[in-house]
């Protein structure tokens, strides 16, 4: 007679798939609970958005599933609904939760395919663009493993405990910052798996005391993997933008970061087409990665196009010395360039 297991049970829920997803139950991380006693098994599902058909359908599959289990004799099956509904979103898409953070303001991924077009060069600095056009601003860095956003800031605090348990985030050029860089020592190793760095961002956004901004931009790490993912399970995205150098090597890449927030329902806010072109000593003008690969690509997309940002010394000496260019010298082409752009988003939501 075969023993029934918690494993065999998890094994089972692996082969449900989310309705309209390639994904299964399992690895959006949906279920919350496998308890066996005996020949007896409980599961408890929380669902992150959706509806009751949905529920109902997952339900439904899940005790199919769980009946080719062997020794499997009794099943109780629970698919909750999201709790603390505040503001509704799209139905029947699991990467977002239905509750709007309340404070948050607008929440926009910066994002790219690919590492080494500028993304968190960008990211620091349309915030700090942002602030200067106004806004109330934080700035999550969401790139775990390598965390810049502390040395581009200029600001290395460690965050402190407010009287709710909740972290309270350094302040640097009047933007409110929260990474990874903040909680480890020196050049320590984040060495996790993917679990942990999903509870991380979900502990970034909802244990921060980030109080009341009118926006929270987020700059992700490259690719489309668990932090991307994790982000779009914890909080409605208002948007996303992609950063890409001119090349095509960079476009190819970037358009799985596009596909990425079209397969989990992020608006794509556009495209900023980064280290455009060089301008030498002598006046030349120099396409070191070609030039307007982004806007060809926006326009092939049907998507806006940002700006472009040439490549400036001051801005690559802003973010190694923690004082960006809309900060140190806001009147100037290289802080213009990224102040046009922060324009831009600030318009799409006024």
């Amino acid at each position: 007679m075969s023993v029934l297991t918690q494993q065999a049970i998890l094994e089972s829920l692996k082969t449900v798939k989310y309705p309209g997803y390639s994904r299964d139950v399992v690895s959006f991380g949906l279920v919350k609970e496998v308890a066996v006693n005996g020949g007896a098994a409980s599961v408890s599902l929380q669902l992150t958005g959706g509806n009751a058909e949905i529920a109902a359908r997952l339900k439904g599959e899940i005790e199919n599933a769980l009946r080719l289990v062997p020794g499997l004799e009794r099943m109780h099956v629970e698919v909750r609904a999201p709790a603390g509904q505040t503001a509704p979103v799209q139905a029947g898409n699991p990467m977002s939760r239905q509750a709007k953070l309340v404070g948050l303001g607008r929440v926009i991924a910066v994002a790219s395919g690919k590492g080494g077009v500028g993304k968190s060069t960008v990211s620091v600095n349309l915030a700090c663009a942002l602030r200067h056009l106004g806004a109330t601003v934080g700035l999550l860095d969401c790139d775990i493993y390598g965390p810049s956003i502390p040395l581009m800031m200029g600001i290395h605090d460690k965050p402190t405990i407010s009287e709710a348990e909740k972290l309270v985030p350094p302040c640097s050029h009047g933007v409110k910052l929260m990474s990874m860089g903040f909680l480890i020592e020196g050049d320590a190793p984040v060495i996790w798996r993917g679990p942990m760095i999903m509870k991380t961002i979900q502990q970034f956004i909802s244990d921060v005391e980030w109080g009341e901004l009118d926006f929270l931009l987020v700059d992700l790490p490259p690719g489309t993997g668990d932090a991307q993912l994790s982000l779009c399970q914890t909080v409605p995205l208002d948007g996303g933008v992609i950063v890409t150098t001119p090349q095509e090597a960079s476009l190819g890449v970037v358009r799985k970061g596009i596909n990425m927030f079209e397969k989990v329902n992020v608006p794509l806010l556009g495209i900023v087409e980064n280290m455009s072109y060089f301008i030498a000593p002598n006046g030349e003008r120099i396409e070191i990665f070609g030039h307007g690969g982004g806007r060809k690509e926006a326009e092939r997309r049907n998507l806006p196009f940002l700006g472009e940002v040439p490549i400036y010394l001051e801005i690559r000496q802003g973010g190694d010395t923690g004082l960006p260019v809309v900060v140190s010298n806001p009147q100037g082409a290289p802080a213009q360039a990224f102040i046009s752009i922060a324009k831009c988003l600030r318009d799409r939501f006024v």
